[in-house]
């Protein structure tokens, strides 16, 4: 009778550690598809932005320093390899493309070309869903985080070396603000 007892405990810790394992494998891997969706983000907006260059590079030849900057800010974050060093070249790419858009103002013939209004509204649109998928995939890592630093999930994730996700953050005090822009 003892041995079925003890088996029968033997049986529920195993299922449990197993339940709880696969809990912290589905967090995991939620935390990296969360990061995929940025990355589907940043790759559109990057992708974008050749075409608003070449669009403002028409009207505004003396603007060739902010232009270049662009160009090496997008070929910077497109290179970047982890998610810390990733989020600072967008930040720096953030800032190049407020720069531009300033320069636009100087420009009322761009303003008025249907080209760009079409490429202004795609980037702002691309934007909001930078912004919505970095909010999602902090809510994932919060979620990931706070299971392995909670009893019992920490003793497994001690176990099998499951480390803490890096928060996405913006760093410049000057990304908090919403950046404002006028056409």
């Amino acid at each position: 009778m003892g041995t079925i007892v003890l088996l029968g405990i033997l049986g529920l810790l195993v299922v449990a550690f197993v339940v709880l394992y696969n809990t912290l494998i589905r967090l995991k891997v939620r935390v990296k598809n969360a990061w995929s969706q940025i990355d589907v983000q940043l790759k559109r907006r990057h992708d974008l932005i050749p075409n608003l260059v070449e669009t403002v590079k028409g009207y505004a030849v003396h603007e060739k320093e902010t232009l270049e900057n662009v160009t090496k800010a997008r070929a910077q974050a497109a290179g970047a390899s982890d998610i810390k060093e990733r989020a600072q070249a967008e930040n720096l790419l953030t800032g190049a493309l407020r720069q531009l858009f300033a320069v636009v103002e100087n420009y009322p013939n761009i303003k008025a070309n249907q080209n760009f209004l079409s490429l202004q509204e795609e980037l702002t649109t691309t934007e909001n869903k930078i912004a919505f998928a970095r909010q999602y995939y902090n809510d994932e890592v919060m979620r990931f985080n706070t299971s392995i630093q909670t009893v019992p999930q920490n003793i497994i994730a001690q176990m099998f070396s499951f480390k803490k996700s890096e928060f996405l953050e913006i760093e410049d005090p000057r990304d908090k603000r919403v950046p404002a822009v006028k056409f």
